[in-house]
């Protein structure tokens, strides 16, 4: 049994930079919109690292979790978005 693929954990890695830049986005601003674009391309952004994590660790039901994380991050990012727009969600 061999170690973990080069390419992937290079990918991880590059994930994790993406994150971090946008996380500072995210707290910098400078309007709401950049803020819930960031938040929501974090979301993103952890999707795929779950997914790549899954790869590396040969553990295929983590592409299970990522599917749901991801169908909670576009209906936050829907709610978050409609509350912003109208000040209500109802």
């Amino acid at each position: 049994m061999s170690g973990p693929d080069p390419a992937a954990l290079g990918a991880a890695c590059a994930i994790m930079v993406g994150l971090l830049l946008v996380l500072a986005r995210a707290f910098l601003g400078p309007t709401t919109w950049d803020r819930i674009l960031a938040v929501n391309t974090v979301g993103t952004k952890t999707v795929i690292l779950l997914a790549v994590l899954g790869f590396l660790a040969r553990r295929p039901e983590f592409l299970d979790i990522a599917v749901v994380y991801a169908l909670l991050n576009f209906i936050a990012t829907v709610a978050v978005l409609k509350f912003v727009q109208h000040r209500r969600l109802g």
